[in-house]
């Protein structure tokens, strides 16, 4: 069984706000604009148990996603277009979110969409899978 999820985290002067899932259109312009101009984590949690019940592996990926500035008619349009409202913070790397970047700092390009592959596969070999 593999198990997976996502959250944002801001970092404004040192106190820390979790950026969950929006769900309304509101909620997820408020974390875009929060997001706007700044360094944004997003940690993805993975717990992988083998059917057997005797092992488990977790782990936490971090990707640091720096977000251009952005204006109220570009957040206004991306939240329309993308509909991003079950995402963490907001925001879609694998769409339209893209152009909202400045840069994506990760070691595994996956995890931002919402499950380290590149980390996933070593954590089954590791609990005795193979892969090709």
């Amino acid at each position: 069984m593999i198990g997976s999820d996502q959250v944002a985290v801001l970092d404004p002067g040192g106190m820390q706000t979790v950026l969950g899932k929006p769900g309304t259109d509101a909620r997820c312009q408020e974390q875009l604009r929060a997001c706007s101009g700044r360094t944004v984590e997003f940690l993805t949690a993975v717990a992988l148990m083998r059917q057997d019940g005797e092992e488990l592996i977790e782990f936490t990926d971090v990707t640091r996603v720096t977000f251009r500035a952005l204006d109220e008619p570009t957040i206004a349009r991306y939240v329309a277009k993308e509909r991003p409202l079950d995402c963490a913070g907001g925001f879609k790397s694998e769409g339209l979110g893209i152009t909202l970047c400045e840069a994506i700092d990760s070691a595994d390009p996956s995890a931002l969409i919402g499950l380290p592959l590149i980390r996933l596969s070593a954590a089954l070999r590791s609990a005795g899978f193979e892969l090709p």
